[in-house]
């Protein structure tokens, strides 16, 4: 099991004068609509609770307005909560002085924005070069780091260019670069490449895969696009008002939705692509049949089963045999769940 990289505990967040005093009444079971047509004040978040394992990629998601940027911000205390804790490597950032925390944002933590941020005036190197400037380093040392990751993101030849000479994807590439460029162990991604055309989009969420089966950072991406999360997050966190409504592995809110605003989410997906065989198995070894690779979509399983002419496979991880499945049981995963069947607890 990881270990725990970010904690965040009781987590509470409301916009206005009187916040703190706020937080009882929403404890108290006082609605989001509520506080605002009462109060005049905004819950952004409410008793969020998530243990972000290191070394892994954490989506959080939700509708506009449903506290995923928010959140995202009192990783490195760009917001300040009204209440709760926020635990990095056994450490409350809340109770960090100001030195502590700039030394934070320097070396522990780096960010990509959803507008890229970049310095308009300044070269793609003295752009990635930004953060590395801002710790002192050596100028020899921090160019040849920095033209280490622009390669990486394959921008090798544009270091002179500014970025209005740059497309949005190449904007992006640069982003990312400069986040790396600080070797930060949590790397924060509010939105990345939503503002970003789908085929740009796609290329950038390759390249954030490639690099993390390298680099194997903490990530906390933010996103509003199920397809984007169920692709990249080893983790899902479902935010809707501030409030968590469900937390599990890709596999289980797709097996498992807690309710109405989770399978709403995940009806127009094509489950047969993205399920896989290790979810729907069962542990008796088949006798028979073509092998299937645990970790391989059902539909390419059932693909493979169709071409053998049979309605059983061996299910297998790392060429042993540690189960079976049946076309049965995969057409049954792939049905979208009846209303009966959501609800479970476990993953919430």
């Amino acid at each position: 099991m990881s270990k725990t990289k970010v904690s965040i505990k009781n987590l509470y967040k409301i916009f206005g004068p009187q916040a703190e005093r706020m937080v009882e009444k929403v404890k108290g079971g006082m609605s989001k609509t509520e506080l605002l047509e009462k109060h005049g004040h905004v819950l952004g978040l409410k008793d969020v609770n998530l243990d972000i394992p290191q070394r892994e990629m954490q989506v959080i998601m939700g509708l506009s307005g449903s506290g995923k940027s928010t959140l995202i911000r009192h990783v490195n205390r760009l917001i300040e909560p009204t209440a709760g804790e926020m635990i990095v490597d056994g450490e409350d950032v809340l109770g960090m002085s100001e030195e502590q925390l700039r030394e934070f944002r320097r070396r522990k933590a780096s960010m990509v924005f959803q507008k890229f941020a970049l310095l308009p005036h300044r070269t793609i190197m003295d752009n990635v070069a930004y953060g590395l400037k801002i710790r002192n380093t050596p100028v020899e040392e921090a160019r040849e780091r920095c033209q280490r990751w622009i390669d990486r993101v394959g921008l090798g030849g544009f270091e002179n260019h500014y970025p209005a000479q740059l497309s949005g994807g190449m904007q992006q590439r640069v982003g990312l670069a400069r986040a790396l460029a600080t070797d930060a162990e949590i790397l924060l991604m509010d939105e990345a490449f939503s503002a970003l055309d789908p085929l740009i989009r796609t290329d950038m969420q390759n390249v954030l895969l490639d690099l993390q089966e390298e680099l194997h950072k903490t990530v906390i991406f933010i996103t509003h696009d199920l397809d984007e999360a169920l692709r990249i997050g080893d983790n899902i966190c479902i935010l809707r008002d501030g409030e968590v409504v469900q937390k599990g592995s890709p596999q289980q809110i797709i097996l498992k939705p807690a309710d109405d605003y989770v399978s709403d989410f995940i009806k127009d997906i094509n489950r047969a692509r993205v399920l896989e065989v290790g979810s729907v198995m069962n542990g008796k070894i088949a006798s028979k049949g073509p092998e299937v690779d645990r970790s391989m979509a059902v539909e390419e399983a059932m693909q493979a089963m169709s071409k053998a002419d049979s309605k059983t496979a061996v299910v297998t991880e790392n060429g042993k045999a540690v189960g079976a499945v049946t076309l049965d049981q995969m057409i049954a995963a792939i049905a979208r769940p009846a209303a009966g069947n959501k609800g479970d607890k476990t993953y919430r």
